[in-house]
């Protein structure tokens, strides 16, 4: 039976988004309900916020030597979405499949106004990007990604802490401002772009037996036939 396209994109595909500061447990989500998709037997495409080789060393280069500007920060990491979407997000989409994408277009709305970017000009420059069929929102303390980060030993960011943004001289002091800022533009946009928000500080189960609860209209009738893509 053909796919129907979604009234939101238009695609024969479902688009699946989960987003959430780092450490919100989001990533461990969409890896786990990709594969329990699949096991459905769905064809399912599964998608991470990696840059592409178009840009991947302009970006790298740029952060190791410091010269990266908020808004070349944006500009670069929007080539660098663009090119993924219309590579490995667009095909899969047309193809009929289920995509699982762990940050979307949103990750670059939270982060670029969280660095003073105008959240206006960002979108215009993102409007190419339709809107998935769900957006997963993992909501989660600040705090409670800071331990999380500590306890798995994980070496914190200098831009995931903010620390060019000159918030603080101390790692663990700017990564919680900076996280902060995150998250109220999460919470901002949660609102606005009708986020379907996740306590993600419940048991891992638990959320993805929500997931799933929440995703079964989307799956009821949807054509099957297992495959499970990834872009790495």
């Amino acid at each position: 039976m053909p796919e129907s396209p979604s009234p939101t994109h238009g695609f024969p595909g479902r688009l699946f988004v989960f987003e959430g500061l780092d450490g919100s447990g989001k990533s461990t989500q969409a890896a786990l309900l990709g594969k329990w998709l699949q096991s459905r037997d769905y064809r399912v495409f599964f998608t991470e916020w990696n840059s592409s080789d178009l840009v991947s060393g302009v970006i790298r280069r740029g952060k190791k030597k410091g010269l990266l500007t908020p808004t070349t920060f944006s500009l670069l990491h929007a080539v660098d979405f663009a090119d993924r979407f219309e590579r490995t997000i667009l095909p899969p989409l047309r193809a009929g499949y289920l995509v699982v994408c762990d940050r979307y277009a949103y990750t670059a709305f939270v982060r670029d106004a969280a660095r003073g970017c105008d959240p206006s000009w960002v979108r215009t420059i993102y409007s190419f990007a339709p809107r998935p069929d769900r957006i997963f929102y993992f909501r989660v303390p600040v705090q409670v990604t800071l331990k999380r980060k500590l306890a798995s030993r994980s070496k914190i960011n200098y831009y995931e802490a903010g620390m060019d943004m000159g918030l603080s001289d101390d790692l663990q002091e700017s990564y919680v401002r900076f996280q902060s800022r995150l998250r109220a533009e999460y919470e901002r946009l949660a609102a606005s772009d009708r986020f379907t928000v996740i306590d993600s500080t419940r048991p891992v189960e638990a959320i993805q037996s929500d997931l799933r609860a929440n995703l079964k209209p989307l799956l009821d009738g949807f054509p099957t036939g297992a495959r499970l893509l990834h872009d790495g």
